[in-house]
């Protein structure tokens, strides 16, 4: 029963927590400067209600028990120690705390917002002095009453992973204020329900979102479909520090504790519109999310620093110039090189962490909805470039141009491309002329012969190719299926007449040389644990009947051992899975 009454008053507690939260968000003067931290084990003291560090951060205590109002005051009371630029080192800096809680408490009375704890009910003649006037007052007759320290000095290394960036928290107040008179003369003129209720109308994030849709063509498209979420405790909940897009659910998340102004929030929504644009969630193709995401961060951050779309923003920005003209493939290509380099790097989203947000459902491009997503988001940045070069609204880069234009256009189909591949190394056989057998002609001119025109048995010789077939228990079959059928019918169409074939899991099977009709009956997933594809490649290329320039086929999923291939070679691959190394040869995903 007392466990009952226990989790009852944490459960009401944590109630009253988040509509205090709710209430001080709704406030257009403190909406951009609360952002907390209520997880167990934080910075404030068991006897305190909350503290702010001067990175942003409030700690407010996880389990007290109080009302929504009390709440709504506390965290407001934290907050105004930002807006009043209160982050100051002073000799005594008890007493310099103590005439700023003082401070703020006169402020709050007059304004009349929420209820003040006992706690923090200071019962002082205030009448008209600043902070400064009472911390001279403190030091020298002492701290009357009740007095506690509410502000924390934290370093720039955050444990908790939350915002570490220098912020203009007085602007951020100045600008609160002017939102705040704004809505209480439209509330007074009848033009707003209540004070507050055009919040989201006049955020940084709305407000670069209408300049996209009025300015920018090329991303005005995109913009306009999206929703601008700025909400911090939703923030903080998925660990975004400045920014994060959903593309699924056409979603941009920004932090506005991230402390951006107007030139900041444009490149940094710019930014997650591109990864939509551009489509890097579906272009990631197995390979790793958070170097991938860090790969296609250099790329776009070039660009926008090249079109001079609003400023670069103190954290989470990856820009490098000696990588300009990379594609992102290619940069993550020489990423992986470097791992433990990239992998200290801050996204948007925080350090470790991908600004581009996973999926709910897994691969919800292959369904019919996200096939025409997909194509939407393609549609909407082509159409955008088109109204941009119409306009002349200014300089592009090329790169992204070029991105751009291969994007509007469908992928060539991975059979086609292996048809393409085979197309290199078997070209049509050339018939030669024979009298071995008698033309069909010869009867009705029996005195003159005339040759029959044959392929030349010789050019037969030395043609042919390897497979080396990953056979572990990991294989899909629908994805063996796909292969072999497409290998046995360019092999029988390119005249192929054999093929020489090595199964390998954690060994190799020489299987010799099979006809390709028969490839697909022939194989038999053992699944005996890893795959190592090693030693099959050595085994082919060490094979006295195998010809030194025979092209080598490696069919794979992806979970296998690094390999090293000297010769000509092209690997198959499923659509969304990426191999643990830089490949050399030729990739082909099956889709």
């Amino acid at each position: 029963m007392a466990n009952k009454k226990h989790q009852a008053a944490k459960d009401i507690a944590l109630l009253n927590y988040q509509l205090g939260c709710q209430i001080v968000s709704e406030h257009p003067m403190f909406s951009g400067l609360v952002y907390t931290v209520r997880q167990p084990g934080n910075r404030c003291p068991p006897t305190s209600w909350a503290v702010v560090t001067n990175k942003g951060n409030i700690h407010v205590h996880p389990t007290r028990l109080g009302s929504k109002e009390e709440w709504a005051y506390v965290l407001a009371h934290c907050a105004l120690h930002l807006g009043f630029g209160h982050f100051q080192q002073r000799e005594n800096f008890r007493e310099w705390n103590a005439a700023c809680n003082c401070f703020i408490a006169k402020f709050l009375a007059d304004l009349k917002f929420g209820r003040a704890p006992d706690e923090y009910n200071f019962h002082l003649n205030f009448s008209t002095r600043d902070e400064e006037s009472l911390y001279q007052e403190f030091c020298l007759q002492g701290i009357p009453g009740y007095n506690f320290v509410d502000m924390i000095f934290e370093s720039s290394k955050n444990n908790y992973g939350y915002v570490t960036s220098n912020n203009d928290w007085q602007t951020r107040f100045g600008e609160g204020l002017i939102r705040a008179v704004t809505s209480a003369v439209n509330v007074a003129a009848g033009v707003q329900s209540s004070l507050g209720a055009d919040i989201q109308r006049n955020t940084l994030a709305t407000r670069a979102k209408s300049w996209f849709i009025n300015s920018y063509p090329l991303l005005g498209a995109l913009a306009a479909n999206f929703e601008i979420i700025e909400d911090p405790l939703i923030c903080q909940g998925l660990d975004i520090s400045v920014a994060a897009v959903d593309a699924e659910s056409k979603q941009i998340f920004i932090n506005p504790a991230a402390g951006l102004d107007d030139k900041e929030c444009r490149f940094v929504m710019a930014h997650e519109l591109l990864h939509v644009g551009l489509r890097h969630d579906a272009r990631r193709q197995g390979r790793d999310p958070y170097f991938w995401n860090v790969a296609c961060d250099y790329v776009i951050n070039c660009w926008l620093v090249e079109m001079g779309i609003g400023e670069l923003p103190k954290f989470g920005a990856l820009y490098d110039p000696d990588l300009k003209g990379l594609s992102a493939e290619a940069l993550y290509d020489l990423i992986v090189t470097d791992l433990r380099r990239f992998r200290k790097l801050a996204t948007l989203r925080g350090v470790g962490q991908c600004d581009i947000l996973e999926e709910t459902v897994p691969d919800w491009w292959s369904f019919g909805d996200g096939v025409e997503l997909d194509d939407f988001y393609r549609r909407c940045l082509n159409q955008g470039l088109v109204y941009h070069h119409e306009q002349n609204r200014g300089f592009l880069p090329l790169g992204l141009i070029e991105e751009i234009n291969a994007l509007s256009h469908p992928p060539i189909p991975w059979d086609v491309e292996l048809a393409k591949w085979f197309d290199n190394y078997f070209s049509p056989l050339v018939k030669v002329r024979s009298y071995a057998r008698p033309s069909r002609r010869q009867s009705s001119t029996p005195d003159i012969p005339r040759p029959r025109y044959v392929l030349d048995s010789n050019a037969e010789e030395g043609r042919t190719f390897g497979v080396i077939l990953d056979t572990s228990g990991s294989m899909d079959k629908e994805l063996l299926g796909k292969a072999l059928g497409a290998i046995a019918s360019y092999s029988i169409s390119h005249d192929v007449p054999f093929v020489r074939v090595v199964f390998c899991d954690a060994f190799a099977y020489d299987q010799g040389y099979l006809a390709p009709e028969v490839l697909a009956e022939r194989v038999k997933v053992k699944g005996r644990g890893g795959t190592v594809l090693q030693p099959g490649i050595d085994l082919l290329e060490a094979a006295a009947d195998f010809p030194k320039n025979g092209p080598l086929l490696i069919i794979t999923d992806g979970f296998c051992d690094r390999f090293h291939i000297r010769r000509e070679h092209a690997i198959l691959l499923p659509a969304h899975r990426h191999l643990p190394f830089v490949a050399k040869g030729k990739v082909f995903r099956i889709s």
